[in-house]
C-alpha cells in the first residue's frame, strides 16, 4: 500500500492536475475570493478625509498601525471597509483556545467531537463581533481626535464606523470560511498571505528604488536577496521536520477474529505554536510606540524615552522580543497540546510507547519530548525573526521582510501546496481505482 502511494505521488504532473477538474474549480473559486477581498481593501470607509488621514497614518506606521496595515493589505492606509482585517477573529480564536482550557464547561464541548467544535466556533463568532465592535469603536474615537481627517464628527459618525468596520470583518470571516469548504487552503490564513503578499511588490520596488538612488549598495541588496532564499530554505526544513514516536497496537481479538497487532507513530512537529508568538511578540512591544503616535507633542517624556528604547534595531527591542517569542512558543504549545489527554486516548485505544507505561507515564514522556522539541522550536523562530530585524536595522530594508512575515507566506504556501498534491493524489488514485473496475468487467 506504502509503495502504491509512493508510485502516485511520484506520478504527480500538469497532465494530472489538467484532467482534475474539482481542484480547478477550488483553484479557480479561491482566486475569485481572494480578489474580491483584494478589491473590499480599495473600497474608502465614508466620513474621512483622505488627505489629513494620509498625514495622521505617515505619523503612527512605525508602531502596531503598520503591522496591522501589512496583515490587512494596505486597508489601513487607505482606510477601507476592510480595515480592521480578520485580526479581531483570530484574536477571539486564541482566546476561546486559552478559555477551553480553564472553563470546565467549555472544555467538555472541545472533547464532545464536530458538534462541541460548531458550538465553539458560534462563539468564536459571538467574540469576534465584541472584539471588532470594541476596536471600530477605538478607532472612530481615534480617528475623530486627529486633526480634520474626519469631515462630519459626531455620533453618527462613530455609529457608521463601527457597522461599516464590524460588517468587513464578518464578511472576511465568512469569505474565510468558505475557501475552506469550497476552495483550497485554508481560508483565514490565505487571507492573511493575500495581504502580505500584495505589498510585496512595492517593497521590491522600493528597495530597488533605494539602490538607484544610492542609499542601498547592490552587494547589500544581493545579500538581501540571498538571505531571503537562505531564510525560506529554512524555514521549509524546519516547518517540516517532527519528532515521531513509535505507538504499538497489540494483538486483539473481536468476535471470532483474531487481528494482529500494529505500529504506527505520533508525529510532534517540531513548530507546534506556528506564527502566533511572533505576532504576539511584535503586537506587545509595538504598543508604546503606537501609543506615542496618538500623544504626539503631549509631553510625555518617559514614553518618549521607552519608545526609543524600544525601537526596530535597538539593543533592548532584540532582548525583549526574543525573549517574548521563547516565551510564547512554550505557553501557546501548553495550549494547543495536551500530553495527559494524548496519553488517555492511547489507553483507551490499547496503544503504548514501547518501554513507557500507559497513562500516566505515557503523558510525562510525550510532555518530556515535546519540552525538548519545543526549545529547538523556539530557537529556530527567534533566529527567523531576529535576522531580518537586524538586517532592516543595518541597511533600511523595507518592513515586509520581516521574520513574521516570512513564515506566515511560508507555512501558509507549503499547507496550500500540500493540500493540492492531496487532491491531485486522491484524483490519480480514484482514476486507477475505475480502471481496475473496468479490466475485472472485460475478464
Amino acid at each position: 500500500m506504502a509503495s502504491a502511494a509512493e508510485q502516485l505521488a511520484s506520478n504527480l504532473n500538469f497532465s494530472a492536475f489538467a484532467k482534475a477538474e474539482e481542484l480547478k474549480k477550488r483553484i479557480w473559486f479561491t482566486l475569485g475570493a481572494l480578489l474580491v477581498y483584494r478589491l473590499g481593501t480599495y473600497i474608502p470607509m465614508p466620513g474621512i478625509n483622505p488627505e489629513a488621514f494620509a498625514q495622521a497614518f505617515n505619523q503612527a506606521q512605525s508602531g502596531i498601525i503598520g503591522m496591522f496595515n501589512m496583515f490587512a493589505g494596505g486597508a489601513v492606509e487607505r482606510m477601507a471597509i476592510f480595515a480592521l482585517g480578520i485580526m479581531p477573529y483570530i484574536s477571539a480564536s486564541i482566546i476561546m483556545q486559552l478559555m477551553t482550557t480553564v472553563v470546565p464547561s467549555l472544555e467538555q464541548l472541545k472533547k464532545e467531537g464536530e458538534q462541541g467544535r460548531k458550538v465553539i466556533n458560534q462563539y468564536t463568532r459571538y467574540g469576534t463581533v465584541v472584539l471588532a465592535a470594541f476596536q471600530a469603536y477605538g478607532i472612530a474615537v481615534g480617528l475623530e481626535g486627529a486633526t480634520n481627517v474626519v469631515t462630519d464628527p459626531g455620533w453618527f459618525f462613530r455609529a457608521s464606523t463601527v457597522i461599516t468596520l464590524v460588517g468587513g470583518t464578518m464578511f472576511l470571516m465568512w469569505l474565510g470560511e468558505q475557501i475552506t469548504s469550497r476552495g483550497i487552503g485554508n481560508g483565514i490564513s490565505l487571507i492573511i498571505f493575500a495581504g502580505i503578499v500584495a505589498g510585496l511588490p512595492s517593497a521590491i520596488v522600493q528597495t530597488l528604488e533605494l539602490g538607484r538612488q544610492g542609499s542601498l549598495a547592490t552587494g547589500i541588496i544581493l545579500a538581501v536577496i540571498l538571505l531571503a532564499i537562505v531564510v525560506i530554505a529554512f524555514i521549509v526544513f524546519m516547518e517540516r521536520a517532527q519528532r515521531r514516536l513509535l505507538i504499538q497496537y497489540p494483538k486483539r481479538q473481536m468476535g471470532n477474529r483474531m487481528f494482529e497487532g500494529n505500529t504506527s507513530f505520533l508525529p510532534l512537529k517540531l513548530n507546534t505554536a506556528g506564527v502566533i508568538p511572533p505576532i504576539f511578540a511584535s503586537s506587545l512591544l509595538l504598543v508604546p510606540a503606537t501609543i506615542s503616535g496618538f500623544n504626539a507633542g503631549g509631553g510625555n517624556e518617559w514614553l518618549t524615552t521607552i519608545t526609543a528604547l524600544l525601537g526596530h534595531g535597538q539593543p533592548l527591542f532584540m532582548v525583549f522580543y526574543a525573549a517574548m517569542i521563547i516565551f510564547f512558543c512554550f505557553f501557546y504549545t501548553a495550549i494547543v497540546f495536551n500530553p495527559s489527554d494524548t496519553a488517555d486516548n492511547l489507553k483507551k485505544h490499547g496503544g503504548f510507547i514501547p518501554g513507557i507505561r500507559p497513562g500516566e507515564r505515557t503523558a510525562q514522556y510525550i510532555d518530556f519530548v515535546l519540552t525538548r522539541i519545543t526549545v529547538v522550536g523556539a530557537i529556530y523562530i527567534t533566529i527567523v525573526c531576529l535576522l531580518p530585524e537586524f538586517l532592516i536595522s543595518a541597511t533600511g530594508v523595507p518592513f515586509y521582510f520581516g521574520g513574521t512575515s516570512l513564515l506566515i507566506v511560508v507555512s501558509v504556501t507549503m499547507d496550500t501546496v500540500s493540500q493540492i498534491q492531496g487532491h491531485l493524489l486522491a484524483h490519480q488514485y480514484e482514476g486507477l481505482v475505475k480502471k481496475s473496475k473496468l479490466r475485472g468487467k472485460r475478464r
